[in-house]
């Protein structure tokens, strides 16, 4: 009995795998139709270019053939129809060519800019909290290795699977047409070419694959080495990681040549099959050959032989684009790990509530009953979690870590959503309301500020790139920035490292605060600014802070006793994902 019930629990665990699986797949296929979908218009423009191209390919052999034909029978001259023809075709298809190749690389293009903007849409709008579950050099990889990879799906494939059905098969009907036997070896042949690539196409798809998680395995490797160079070679641990990388890279190397070995098998089984057909029918058709005959038999048997390169040549175009099949499936497999856009997000219809409205003093922020868990079987890190903050008001929260104050934060940011409740922000749903107009309201100031690589002006321009040169002067002064400004070699154009390379802590928090004078939200929203200061640093940050205060509401999450003299008019105690202790100040 014993053994039954453990049987029965590990199929019903296969059952819930394949199904698991089977979704999966389903929903990898909606995701591939639904970027067809969007790429259908370039591609039909594409085929029906490509289908001309196909047909004045056929008058051009025709013209050539009839030219052929008449100089082997002998007794007739050069027919100057036929070469003016045969010169004007050549001429066309040639400018067919150049058109589909310019339109292929602007369609790609085009794909490839929908999808980024699309990937740039999640990560925006699950900000940090992306983090938790994706490695940053795993989204970089998937926006730019993986998005750039899609260019021949785009621009190759969709026209050449479109395409080659019906090119290949009108080159065959047009040559059964001409000559029947010739014809039937030809469609026969033709026939064969897609067992040969359901074949290679599966190698192939799953030698890319394993290639593609070699790339991320070492991008992922590499960025982690570079930002732990330091702790690496302190504990002499160099010359192992090096060694390490070198067999991430070997390995990278071994399976792309290994799906550059596929893919060439692909194209020979193609040119194998145009070969058996050519000698075919030249054996077929080797009486009429040896023994000239008419110019029509002639021309219809020249045709036909000439005709077989360009019969297969629909469907070469699909076999070298195979590949890039593969790599739709791949990152589509990637971006279907991503979460999903919000439900609500852009559904709530503007109206005269839905506009944010600040006043001199700040901006409202009301929180009612929101309650939100990260994970489905673990307890709620929000549980009804309510205040008010009037136009004006400075809020500290505190509280033990792990107590929710983070994650309070990341949903006033519009990173996460409630699964209840309501944030209203300047009596506008924060759910209605889109990710640019929740950053135009909102300024924040984290525990280490992010420095980019590049210089103090840009760094702090950053906020606001369309300020003036009055309004950065007055963000300088009121940050105290100026009070170190002059120790710098090249004041506002010193060049900065990234992560702040080069600066203390209290003077990237500094950049900071003049990135949100700058900005000039009516909502502030801090969490631990002064965490990783010293006393006597920590009390010259906060007398820029009571600066930055001044016309803002703001809520403070610190752990500073420090921050209880700062002007505070509201105290909130959070525990447990609760608010445990509400306090209004006079």
């Amino acid at each position: 009995m014993e053994n039954f019930h453990s049987v029965c629990f590990s199929f019903s665990i296969f059952a819930c795998i394949c199904l698991r699986m089977k979704a999966d797949k389903k929903m990898l296929k909606g995701w591939v139709r639904q970027q067809n979908r969007a790429n259908r218009p370039a591609t039909m423009i594409l085929a029906l270019i490509g289908m001309l191209n196909v047909l004045v390919g056929m008058i051009l052999i025709w013209s050539l053939a009839s030219i052929l034909a008449r100089l082997l029978t002998g007794g007739q001259g050069l027919d100057f129809r036929y070469l003016g023809l045969f010169i004007l075709a050549s001429v066309l298809r040639v400018l067919l060519g150049y058109a589909q190749e310019l339109l292929a690389v602007a369609s790609g293009e085009k794909a490839r800019k929908r999808l980024r903007r699309e990937l740039l849409d999640r990560f925006f709008a699950q900000g940090p909290s992306l983090l938790r579950h994706q490695h940053s050099a795993y989204l970089a990889s998937m926006l730019t290795d993986r998005v750039e990879a899609l260019e021949g799906y785009f621009s190759r494939w969709m026209p050449a699977s479109a395409l080659w059905v019906v090119a290949q098969w009108s080159v065959v009907l047009v040559v059964f047409w001409q000559n029947h036997r010739a014809g039937l070896i030809l469609g026969g042949c033709c026939l064969f070419l897609p067992v040969f690539q359901a074949v290679f196409g599966i190698a192939t798809a799953v030698a890319s694959r394993r290639q593609i998680l070699a790339l991320n395995r070492l991008q992922v490797r590499f960025l982690d080495r570079i930002r732990g160079i330091a702790t690496i070679v302190l504990s002499g641990n160099a010359e192992k990681d090096a060694q390490a990388l070198g067999h991430a890279a070997d390995e990278l190397r071994q399976r792309t040549m290994k799906v550059l070995r596929v893919a060439f098998l692909t194209s020979a089984s193609t040119d194998i099959a145009m070969i058996v057909a050519l000698v075919w029918i030249v054996i077929d058709q080797r009486h009429g050959l040896l023994h000239v005959g008419s110019v029509p038999q002639t021309t219809a048997i020249l045709f036909a032989v000439l005709m077989v390169p360009e019969a297969f040549a629909p469907f070469r175009a699909l076999s070298a684009a195979y590949q890039d099949r593969a790599q739709i499936t791949n990152s589509g497999e990637a971006i279907q790990k991503l979460p999903a856009l919000p439900v609500s997000q852009g559904i709530k219809t503007a109206t005269h509530q839905s506009v944010p409205q600040r006043s001199d003093r700040g901006i409202e922020l009301n929180v009612r009953d929101i309650s939100y868990r990260w994970v489905e079987d673990r307890p709620l890190a929000l549980a009804d979690v309510s205040f008010h903050l009037k136009a004006g008001d400075i809020a500290l929260l505190t509280g033990l870590s792990g107590a929710g104050k983070s994650t309070l934060i990341e949903m006033l940011l519009g990173f996460i959503r409630p699964l209840q409740g309501e944030v209203l922000l300047g009596g506008a749903d924060l759910q209605g309301l889109k990710p640019a107009d929740v950053t135009r309201q909102i300024s924040w100031i984290g525990q280490k500020p992010v420095i980019f690589a590049g210089t103090l002006r840009d760094n702090i321009m950053f906020a606001a790139p369309e300020a003036s040169e009055a309004q950065l002067r007055a963000a300088l002064e009121a940050s105290s920035i100026t009070d170190y400004l002059p120790l710098l070699p090249d004041g506002l154009d010193t060049q900065l490292g990234e992560r702040g390379f080069g600066l203390s802590g209290g003077q990237a928090q500094r950049i900071a605060i003049a990135r949100a004078f700058l900005k000039d939200a009516p909502l502030l929203i801090m969490d631990e600014p002064t965490a990783h200061l010293d006393p006597a640093t920590e009390k010259d940050i906060l007398v820029a802070l009571r600066r930055l205060l001044d016309g803002r509401t703001a809520l403070i999450s610190t752990h500073s006793p420090q921050f209880h003299n700062i002007g505070e008019t509201v105290r909130l105690v959070m525990e447990k994902g609760r608010i445990t202790a509400q306090e209004t100040l006079s």
